[in-house]
Formats: structure tokens, sequence, C-alpha cells
């Protein structure tokens, strides 16, 4: 017969969930700080696929900030508080870009392309996949703030349809065709800039 381990680790496991935190903060205010360490870098890359990596800092710390002031409000029945925190970040990029007309210029969806100066054919191919790239940012750009906010929270907040009817107060129904229509703006010129980097590389 195996003997039942003692070890106290393994007896108390550690299965703190988004509102366990919050709750204990309410009391305890630096235990927040667990729920920064925990959601923080997927705050951040979802803010940067918007904005850029320099703004993004700012729209994360502003976004915690906001948890944290409003935490006691939070529905402690819900265990993951990544929509909820997506939902700050997304009202502030909102804020962001109506005060920030660059920022739409600056929205960092896809890597940004070099020319090198050495080779003139390499950077007429690089250059032709930068405007390729610069063609979808703009598109993002354009794109109404309902069917960016469905897909940057899918493609980079990582969210289901679930979670984000859930950030957004919409429908799941509603996220769906959504998220449809912005993908079916973008498809054609993805497949153009993913060619003209393809045709880059190859070069």
């Amino acid at each position: 017969m195996e003997r039942e381990s003692t070890d106290p680790r393994r007896a108390i496991p550690d299965v703190s969930t988004d509102s366990d935190i919050i709750e204990r903060s309410s009391t305890t205010p630096r235990a927040f700080a667990e729920l920064y360490d925990r959601h923080a870098p997927t705050v951040h890359r979802y803010a940067a696929r918007a904005v850029g990596m320099q703004a993004a800092d700012d729209v994360m710390s502003s976004t915690f900030l906001v948890a944290f002031e409003r935490r006691t409000t939070y529905d402690l029945e819900r265990p993951d508080a990544l929509p909820w925190l997506l939902g700050i970040a997304t009202n502030l990029l909102h804020r962001h870009r109506r005060s920030d007309a660059h920022a739409r210029r600056g929205m960092a969806a896809f890597h940004d392309a070099s020319v090198p100066l050495d080779d003139e054919a390499a950077a007429s191919d690089r250059l032709d996949a930068a405007r390729g790239i610069d063609a979808v940012r703009a598109e993002l750009a354009r794109m109404p703030d309902r069917e960016r906010d469905v897909l940057l929270l899918h493609a980079w907040g990582g969210l289901d349809h679930a979670g984000i009817a859930r950030v957004l107060g919409i429908p799941e129904g509603t996220v769906g065709s959504r998220l449809h229509r912005a993908r079916r703006r973008l498809r054609p010129l993805v497949e153009d800039a993913q060619g003209a980097r393809s045709g880059a590389d190859d070069g």
C-alpha cells in the first residue's frame, strides 16, 4: 500500500483564481500584484498590436490602475479576470485613438519590414513587402472599432467568442459576424503582404 504523502505543499495546492486574488486584495492591496504578474503580458501584447509598443506600456499600466481602483466592483463569481482586464484596455485604447491620430498609423499588427540599401533588387522586393504591410495597417486603422475590437481580442487577447461577448456586452452571434467581416476585409491584403514578404525573403 502506498503511503499517503505528508508534504504540506502537496496537501494544500495553490488553486487561487483571479477572483480569489481580487477578493484578497480588498483587505491586502498588495495581493493585486499577483493579478498583474498573471495577466500583464497578455494585456501588453494586446495593446501593442493596437497602438504600438511605446503606447502599449501606458495602456497596460493604466489598465491595471483602473482595475485596482474598481476591484471592489468585480463580479467574484467570475474566476477568470482576463476578459474584464481586456475590456478596460479596450476602452482605454478607444480613448487613445481619439486623442492621438498618429496611433492609427503606428498600429503594430505586423512586424516592420526593413529596406536595405546595398542591394537594389532586394530593396525593391522589400519595399513591395513594406507597402503590403502598410496597406494592412491602413485597413486596420479604417476598420470600425466594433470590428477591430473583436479581431484584436480574438487574435491577440486570446479570447474565445464567449469571452469577447462578455467584454463587449454583445451576443456571441454578433461576435462571430463581426469577426467574419473583419477577416474578410483583411484577407486579400494579408495574402498580398505575405506574398510580397515571401518574394523578398527568396530574393
